[in-house]
């Protein structure tokens, strides 16, 4: 069986992870939608603010919560569908808000929602996206009945920004130097952030110079406010930390075959294994096919002039396809054990569910390796 036919039979949830512009948001796409037309009824969720994703599944726009991709679009597979194929794009402050708005005392729900560096975290901290990005896909696994959940990951071009993206949130949350700073207004309350006064403290003025008295009292409010929620955020992060290690969880790593590419891709391998995460497939995207022995023979039938012109031309495509080739003989002896399965690079973008439907070909049936072969064997 294909790696990624089987990876799809054994999961629950599939993440597909790697640098940006190599394709995650196809791949996942292609994946959900070839497993809903053979029967499991599936979600992706992409995090694509391209809308390239709701472009190829016929649709004008997605939003935070999960669209019924229809029967009528379903069917220009040209395949009977035997699941329903769900799709949604990640709203990153929305979700953010509705964590807070479970998770927050109502007296402090509004206080932080309002509050400026709230509302930083929750569009620009870095780590931030990634994070919600986990929380979303453990709120769809575990409040929602998906058989198969397929996540598209943020394009990160260090594999650990998303993957220790809960323990940076955590590390931002508790971190020492602040509340060693904001002492006085935390231990006060709301008493003393009216009276906080930085005046006696270098530390404090050096910071205040490029911030604002009134800014470290906001940060200090901030910190109050979220200073019950810290236990919730460390559990979450426990329970997500599980979920994705989980035996019913894989990940495919989606990469081209660019040297630039290639090194990111075998960094992100090591980092995934190294957290004993199930690896079920490298997909190397947009791989220049060899040139076919015919196109050799057709062009030697022209007359001389347009042949040299078509030979140049069949030449530089030779070159591409052999770099690509010593590339992926590269990732081989890189990540030995784990699948590879090679996409072609297409003349046209993926841009709707016929594309995608073609696409699953190379994903889940073997002729992808034929993209290795020398001519004539």
């Amino acid at each position: 069986m294909n790696p990624i036919d089987e990876a799809v039979h054994r999961s629950d949830v599939l993440v597909c992870v790697g640098s940006g512009g190599v394709g995650k948001t196809t791949v996942a796409a292609t994946i959900a939608l070839r497993a809903a037309i053979e029967g499991k009824t599936s979600l992706v969720c992409t995090i694509d603010p391209a809308r390239r994703l709701a472009n190829a599944l016929g649709l004008d726009l997605l939003g935070n919560t999960e669209q019924r991709i229809t029967t009528a679009l379903l069917e220009q597979t040209g395949q009977p569908a035997q699941g329903e194929l769900y799709a949604m794009m990640l709203d990153m402050k929305r979700t953010w808000d509705e964590l807070i708005e479970r998770n927050a005392p109502p007296d402090k729900r509004d206080k932080i929602l309002n509050n400026r560096f709230y509302q930083a975290l929750s569009t620009a901290l870095a780590g931030s996206q990634e994070y919600i990005a986990i929380e979303k896909l453990w709120e769809l696994r575990t409040q929602r009945n998906y058989p198969l959940v397929v996540l598209d990951t943020p394009p990160t071009a260090h594999a650990l920004d998303f993957l220790d993206a809960p323990n940076r949130i955590l590390d931002f949350l508790d971190n020492e130097a602040a509340k060693w700073l904001l002492t006085p207004a935390l231990a006060a309350g709301k008493v003393g952030l009216k009276l906080f006064n930085l005046g006696s403290s270098y530390v404090a003025k050096t910071i205040s110079r490029f911030t604002g008295t009134e800014t470290l009292q906001e940060l200090a409010s901030f910190m109050l406010a979220l200073s019950g929620l810290n236990e919730a955020f460390r559990e979450r992060a426990h329970q997500t930390r599980a979920l994705l290690e989980a035996q019913t969880t894989s990940f495919v790593l989606v990469t081209g075959p660019m040297a630039e590419r290639l090194d990111e891709a075998i960094y992100f391998h090591t980092v995934l294994q190294q957290h004993h995460l199930q690896v079920a497939a490298i997909v190397v995207n947009r791989v220049h096919p060899l040139v076919p022995a015919r196109a050799w023979e057709d062009a030697s039938q022209l007359p001389a002039g347009l042949r040299a012109r078509v030979v140049k031309t069949l030449d530089e495509a030779e070159a591409n396809a052999q770099a690509d080739r010593r590339s992926i003989e590269r990732l081989k002896d890189a990540c030995p054990g784990t699948p590879l399965v090679l996409v072609p690079r297409f003349e046209r973008d993926v841009h709707d569910i016929a594309s995608l439907w073609q696409t699953s070909a190379h994903l889940f049936e073997p002729q992808g390796a034929g993209l290795v072969k020398q001519p004539g064997q």
